[in-house]
C-alpha cells in the first residue's frame, strides 16, 4: 500500500489554504493512503477526509522537540511521498520516494498559488473541506432555515485587522431590512471571547454561535449560511472553502497573498495603501453594497 505523509499548518487560515495543495496531492496519488500531521486546533479539518489513514496531532514543544516526536511516529514507514508545508528537516530524515518541501517567505501571488508552484502543479487547486453527517444534522437543528443566515466574524488574529463593532452593527441592521439574519462566529478561548465582546454588545439580536463548538461543527454551521462577512481570518478562509459567498474585509494585511479562495470569494480593502489599510475607515454602506452584490450574483448562478 502506498502511503503519503502530508505535514501542514497549526493555524486555521494557513491549514485551509493548504487544503488546495492536499487536493492536488490526492489527485496525483489516487491510490495512496494519507497521514496528516497538523496542529491540534485544525485536526477536525481532516476528520472526514477520504483515504485518510491517520491524523497525527503535533503539539508544539520548546527547542523544536515536536519535530523529533513526529519523526519517531513516522520513521518506521516507507513513504511514497512526503509533503512538508512547514519547511522542517523531517522530510529528509525518513525514507521516501518523493519529497516536496515548500519554503516560506514572501513571494508573488496567493499563498495557494505559491504552494502549487512549489509542488509542481500547472494550476492551483481550490481548498475543500469535508463535512460529517452528524455535524450537518446538528447544524440543521441550530440553523433550521437554510439560506437566510449571514455569518459575521468580528475577530481576527491581529486586532488591527478587526472591523469596528459599531460598523458591524450598522451593517447587521441593514441585513435585517433585507430579510437576512446575522449570526456571530468566533473561535474558542479567552482572547477570542474578549475580542468578540464589543460585537456581541453592539448586536444583541444576532444569534451567537461563537466559542463553544468544535471546528467540525463550525464548518457545518457555516455551510448553512448564505453569506459570510468578516476580516482576514481563519474563519474567512474556511467559509470560502465551503463555497459560502464570502466577502473578506482587508486592512493591514495583503489581499494579494491572503485573499480567500472559493467559487464565491471576494475582498473589500479598507482605504489606505495596499496591505496597510485602516479598518476604521471602511464604511458600513460600502460593505453592505459589496456583500449584497456578491449575494445576488451567487443566487443568480
Amino acid at each position: 500500500m502506498k502511503r503519503v505523509l502530508f505535514i501542514t499548518a497549526h493555524r486555521l487560515g494557513d491549514a485551509v489554504i493548504a487544503m488546495g495543495a492536499l487536493a492536488g496531492m490526492m489527485e496525483r496519488y489516487p491510490q495512496a493512503r494519507f497521514t496528516i500531521a497538523c496542529g491540534p486546533a485544525v485536526q477536525d479539518l481532516f476528520r472526514y477526509m477520504p483515504r485518510c489513514e491517520r491524523i497525527i496531532v503535533v503539539e508544539k514543544k520548546s527547542h523544536n522537540r515536536h519535530w523529533l516526536a513526529l519523526w519517531r511516529e513516522v520513521v518506521r514507514y516507507r513513504w511514497e511521498a512526503v509533503i512538508d508545508l512547514r519547511s522542517s528537516p523531517l522530510a529528509y530524515g525518513v525514507w521516501s520516494r518523493f519529497r516536496y518541501v515548500v519554503r516560506g517567505g514572501r513571494q508573488a501571488g496567493l499563498k495557494l498559488e505559491q504552494q502549487a508552484r512549489s509542488l509542481g502543479f500547472q494550476q492551483s487547486y481550490r481548498p475543500y473541506v469535508w463535512l460529517g453527517k452528524d455535524e450537518q444534522e446538528e447544524a440543521a437543528r441550530l440553523l433550521p432555515v437554510q439560506g437566510r443566515w449571514v455569518a459575521l466574524a468580528p475577530t481576527a488574529g491581529t486586532e488591527t485587522k478587526i472591523w469596528p463593532a459599531e460598523a458591524f452593527a450598522v451593517f447587521a441592521d441593514r441585513l435585517k431590512t433585507d430579510g437576512l439574519r446575522p449570526v456571530l462566529f468566533y473561535g474558542p478561548g479567552e482572547r477570542e471571547d474578549r475580542l468578540a465582546a464589543p460585537a456581541r454588545a453592539a448586536m444583541p439580536d444576532a444569534l451567537d454561535m461563537g466559542g463553544r463548538y468544535s471546528l467540525a461543527q463550525v464548518a457545518a454551521l457555516l455551510a448553512r449560511c448564505c453569506l459570510f462577512v468578516g476580516s482576514d481570518s481563519g474563519l474567512m478562509h474556511l467559509s470560502a472553502a465551503l463555497d459560502v459567498p464570502t466577502l473578506g474585509l482587508f486592512g493591514p494585511s495583503h489581499a494579494t497573498q491572503y485573499a480567500p479562495s472559493g467559487r464565491w470569494a471576494e475582498v473589500l480593502e479598507a482605504p489606505g495603501s495596499p496591505g496597510a489599510g485602516d479598518m476604521t475607515l471602511l464604511g458600513a454602506e460600502d460593505v453592505h453594497r459589496a456583500a449584497m452584490a456578491l449575494y445576488e450574483r451567487s443566487r443568480e448562478r
